[in-house]
């Protein structure tokens, strides 16, 4: 009898092309394509997957949404039935870290400056428009030499980031998406459901005191409260239709990972209705405003006229659905899209009347950390 995959083999394993996903429950790696199903209305998407997977030997759905799911939008949300499916425990044992070669160009999209000045008009127009908070991201363009080993990233990733999400992901486009988040968009078990925000950041140190000292200063920030107040209170209220009932801790937790601080609050509930699917659940609550912004629309307007660039995946969902409906789908950040011989970093940061320019700049650049680290670079942004 064949001894059962561990988490740091079916790591080992992934190639670009393949869909994996990571955590500190479980590692799933699908690969091949046996059903694609792609929807620009997720709605239509969840049961479009409900109904293929009805009928599939593999019993689950793997993929992604885009960060803009309004009417209208030409990226759809892309599904795929796996022609095989390996699932096994956590990653647990170490592996020796993935050396990548360096750029031949780094160019900032926008550059730091424009992004000062992207931010301080976002301050003034929460303020004209009537909006409680807004998400603004940067990007880092990559070119290489050669081919990118999204492979080496994405091992690296998984050694970095032990309790995060790792995750992989064809794209519809060619390129793959990878990266490492900390935020839970959505679980589902049967009944139960769960959702992890984060929201309200400041950057890890490596001199103990300062780190520490980072950590207490989020923990009483009230600008960083705010910011995570907005999030909480729009997740309980998507989901409250569907719940018999929810619990909503008072207060958010600090949360860690190697790159930065994190406020962040665990939202448990009891489903009203078994049979509704984790992704129907996921498309009823993305985007957040961790994400966006809120209100959402004008949100999403806002960021469509000081972004220089097309979000595509980046700060999306993705994650994973079975024939039972449970399924797991994690906020697409801190992350990447690869193309062959170039990719594309993305970070963002949470907005609200409070904000500074230069803080603010100084989040997406910690936020860049973990991708950086991953391709072990050391990169002017």
């Amino acid at each position: 009898m064949n001894k059962p995959l561990t988490g740091s083999q079916l790591i080992g394993a992934y190639a670009r092309g393949d869909f994996l996903f990571a955590n500190a429950r479980q590692t799933i790696l699908a690969q091949g394509v046996s059903a694609e199903l792609s929807e620009t209305d997720p709605v239509l998407l969840a049961d479009s997957v409900t109904k293929a997977l009805a009928e599939s030997e593999i019993p689950m759905a793997v993929g992604v949404l885009p960060f803009d799911t309004s009417a209208g939008t030409l990226r759809p949300g892309h599904l795929v039935i796996p022609r095989t499916l390996h699932r096994a425990g956590p990653v647990l044992e170490s592996f020796a870290r993935e050396v990548l070669a360096p750029p031949t160009t780094v160019t900032p999209v926008p550059s730091p400056e424009r992004h000062l000045v992207a931010v301080a008009n976002a301050v003034a127009a929460l303020r004209d428009r009537n909006l409680r908070k807004v998400v603004l991201a940067r990007a880092l363009d990559l070119e290489f030499a050669d081919r990118v080993r999204s492979e080496r990233i994405v091992r690296n990733l998984a050694k970095d980031n032990p309790r995060d999400y790792t995750y992989a992901a064809a794209l519809p486009d060619s390129r793959t998406i990878v990266g490492a988040t900390p935020e839970l968009l959505l679980a589902k078990e049967g009944l139960r459901v769960v959702s992890h925000p984060h929201a309200g950041t400041m950057p890890r140190s490596a001199d103990p005191v300062a780190d520490r000292a980072n950590g207490e200063a989020l923990l009483a920030s009230e600008k960083n409260h705010i910011e995570h107040a907005a999030v909480t209170e729009a997740l309980v209220e998507t989901l409250r239709p569907f719940c018999r009932s929810l619990d909503v801790p008072a207060e958010p937790r600090l949360v860690s990972t190697p790159a930065v601080w994190h406020l962040g609050t665990t939202i448990t509930g009891e489903l009203l209705d078994r049979d509704i699917t984790a992704l129907r659940l996921a498309a009823a609550l993305h985007p957040t405003p961790a994400i966006c912004g809120t209100p959402t629309d004008a949100a999403r307007s806002l960021v469509g006229e000081l972004e220089p660039f097309d979000r595509g995946y980046y700060a999306g969902a993705v994650g994973w659905v079975d024939a039972d409906g449970d399924g797991e789908w994690a906020v697409a950040i801190r992350c990447a899209e690869v193309a062959d011989t170039s990719m594309r970093l993305y970070a963002g940061g949470g907005i609200v009347p409070a904000s500074d320019p230069q803080t603010e700049l100084d989040e997406t650049s910690a936020k860049f950390q973990t991708l950086l680290r991953a391709m072990g670079l050391d990169l002017p942004q």
